[in-house]
């Protein structure tokens, strides 16, 4: 056995494979490293011993062979084998297959129909089955329908869940990433409705931008107005009624008196014709009449697509089978609001309500709060199937109508509800909204709400009983009762009755009846 000593025995009795001299204390003020090199005790890298600088005892010989131990990778199990991952662009596409797929498994594609073709062909070459989809707008949607075409399973995720990318963010990157997610099955796809249904929605969001067109040009005939001084629109509730295109045809066709231009006035106007004729006393000219000319040919173009756009529709849904036949189970009688809503720009020319209800099974319109317009919004954007959704609670969710909880550490960090940007939250809170004047049930809710949270709090959580109530109708082709709800409310009432006794009781008062009251 080789015996050395080491050089700071002073220091470190005996053979150590470590000094536990620090290095700051030898520096060439006390030892140069030319004097280092000439123990063998030591090399280049201070502080450690060089291979067998000493011989191992028969204790430490096993425990020196011994592998030491690293610490193994977390793999995930792989769910998705064959899935892919894309990335869209406006005018690029990132493709990423499975590494043992093709010698070059990253691939850029355009955005061309015929590279979409190529695209697709790629990937069945490559033996892929699902697919996962990360894009934003509406660039997803050609190259969704042709995999769907070809039997693939696409799944469109939402950008949120794929965004932390690790390491610098590219394209590329991104595609990577997702065909990792997707594989081990940690991706949910987002909603989609059944094809059917989502062509009646672009025709019924095509509407809706007409009608917004439709304002725009009625705007622009009152600014007209308003700059020659002639007041119509002051005068008459509808400038684009009636009595109000009547007047306006005449003025474009020359008429400048205001008792010939009054004697237009509909028989239903409730301002009499000497203030329609005050009203038409202005400053005619030609540049403002130029501009009121090509604003109501606009507006009446507007007027005709809309027309074209109601027939499609009506088209659409009467393709769509039947849940229940109106003939054998009429349609309940509408309910009580301001406006009927028929032949209205905001509702189609035709019985959209009847159509609704033979396709949903059930007349949605019986529920507080949710008229004919607000009911094809949820058609169009959810179809007659909510299978998807396990329960209500999970449907609530996915609209955002629910406390987001964010638990860390075993406490509650936040319970504020999640920006979610859909089209039927949004319907659900605008109904919410309107059942603050409301007799029924729902209306009492909202105030109580209204009371203890505040209005926005409120009408998120009206907005979610809403969502409750929708989903159980379309579940169960059941009409809507009232009568479960003022349960509730009854025993809510009983509560606050007993909680205002026991609060008098404690002050040394005595309630009574109102009716006992006025009797005695």
């Amino acid at each position: 056995m080789l015996n050395i000593v080491s050089p700071f025995r002073s220091v470190v009795p005996g053979r150590v494979r470590k000094s536990l001299v620090p290095p700051q204390a030898w520096g060439p003020a006390a030892w140069g490293r030319a004097r280092l090199k000439d123990y063998p005790l030591f090399s280049l890298d201070l502080g450690r011993l060089p291979p067998r600088a000493f011989t191992l005892t028969e204790k430490e010989a096993p425990m020196a062979r011994r592998p030491r131990r690293t610490a193994r990778p977390v793999t995930m199990p792989v769910l998705h084998p064959h899935a892919a991952g894309i990335d869209i662009g406006a005018t690029e596409i990132y493709v990423c297959v499975p590494l043992d797929r093709d010698p070059q498994p990253i691939r850029r594609f355009g955005t061309f129909t015929e590279e979409l073709h190529a695209l697709a062909d790629w990937l069945q070459q490559c033996g892929v089955t699902a697919v996962a989809m990360e894009a934003t707008g509406v660039y997803w949607i050609p190259l969704y329908q042709i995999l769907e075409t070809r039997g693939v399973e696409v799944c469109l995720v939402n950008a949120r869940h794929v965004k932390h990318v690790p390491g610098r963010k590219s394209d590329v990157q991104d595609c990577q990433w997702i065909q990792y997610l997707h594989s081990v099955g940690l991706l949910r796809a987002s909603f989609r409705p059944p094809e059917a249904v989502c062509a009646v929605r672009s025709l019924l969001r095509h509407r809706d931008s007409l009608v917004q067109l439709a304002a725009t040009h009625t705007q622009h005939m009152q600014k007209a107005l308003t700059q020659m001084n002639l007041q119509l629109h002051h005068v008459l509730s509808d400038l684009t009624g009636v009595t109000g295109l009547a007047i306006l045809d005449a003025i474009l066709a020359g008429e400048r008196d205001p008792q010939v231009l009054a004697r237009h006035r509909d028989r239903r106007v409730k301002a009499a014709p000497e203030t329609i004729a005050k009203a038409l006393v202005g400053d005619y000219r030609s540049e403002h009449l130029f501009t009121l000319r090509q604003a109501l040919d606009a507006y009446r173009h507007t007027q005709r697509l809309l027309g074209e756009c109601d027939a499609e529709i009506q088209r659409r849904l009467g393709a769509f089978a039947s849940t229940i036949d109106p003939a054998q189970h009429p349609l309940p009688p509408a309910q009580k609001s301001r406006r009927t809503g028929r032949g209205t720009p905001v509702t189609p020319h035709f019985d959209l309500r009847t159509e609704l209800y033979r396709i949903l099974g059930t007349d949605l319109t019986q529920v507080p709060g949710l008229q004919t317009p607000t009911v094809s919004t949820l058609f169009s954007e959810l179809g007659a199937d909510l299978a998807k959704f396990p329960t209500g609670k999970h449907f609530a969710s996915w609209l955002g109508l629910c406390p987001d909880n964010r638990i860390s550490g075993g406490e509650v960090l936040s319970v504020r509800t999640r920006s979610v940007k859909h089209r039927v939250a949004h319907a659900l809170r605008l109904a919410a909204q309107t059942l603050s004047r409301s007799a029924s049930v729902l209306g009492a809710y909202f105030r109580r709400m209204r009371a203890k949270l505040g209005a926005p709090e409120a009408i998120t959580a009206t907005a979610h009983k809403l969502a409750r109530i929708l989903y159980h109708l379309l579940t169960t082709h059941e009409a809507y009762d009232e009568s479960r709800l003022a349960k509730a409310e009854a025993d809510h009432r009983r509560r606050t009755e007993s909680r205002l006794r026991a609060q008098a009781r404690a002050l040394g008062f005595h309630l009574v009846p109102a009716t006992e009251q006025s009797v005695s």
